[in-house]
């Protein structure tokens, strides 16, 4: 795929959270069982409450991976200044499994997004061996994907998905006279 055409370039998840990568691993997000995260969709706040469902594929299960998920647009898009918010880490996780099988070293947080239009990405990086990553950061707020998996030694990104959500509207009431 042309790297203009790149949705993790056009929706700037590449340079603003990664660097680019040639993906080599595939990953597939779901929420709610039925719901499958594909870059640059929309998704309802209300799907997202609990954590997903993160398939990693691979060829081996002595590889293993890192998954991390971040908002780049907290606390707005306008005014990104706490980018990036940290959102999940999930360390240790075998190739050919799923994110259950990992070590959860920062607990999923429901994305909350106040006002425009926010994107949540996660990447996956392959680490050199297992335990590698030995800490979990001490905030959410302005986390840096880049700074950590080179803190870890982790690879370049083997695979990255992201998706867009908005606040709810609230239900709008009728004046009552």
């Amino acid at each position: 795929m042309s790297r203009e055409l790149d949705p993790l370039v056009v929706g700037r998840v590449i340079g603003d959270v990664i660097e680019m990568f040639n993906p080599s691993v595939t990953m597939r997000v779901t929420f709610n069982s039925n719901t499958i995260v594909s870059n640059g969709h929309e998704l309802a706040p209300s799907l997202l409450l609990s954590k997903p469902r993160v398939e990693i594929g691979g060829h081996d299960l002595r590889s293993f991976f890192t998954l991390i998920m971040v908002d780049p647009d907290a606390p707005s898009p306008s005014n990104p200044y706490m980018r990036e918010y940290l959102h999940w880490i999930v360390t240790d996780i075998p190739g050919t499994t799923d994110a259950s099988f990992g070590r959860e070293i920062v607990r999923y947080e429901t994305p909350k997004p106040v006002a425009g239009i926010h994107r949540y990405a996660f990447v996956l990086f392959k680490q050199r061996g297992r335990q590698t990553v030995k800490a979990a950061p001490e905030t959410r707020e302005c986390f840096n994907t880049k700074a950590f998996s080179s803190l870890f030694g982790l690879s370049l990104p083997v695979a990255a998905v992201y998706f867009n959500a908005q606040r709810a509207t609230a239900p709008r009431r009728r004046p009552s006279y």
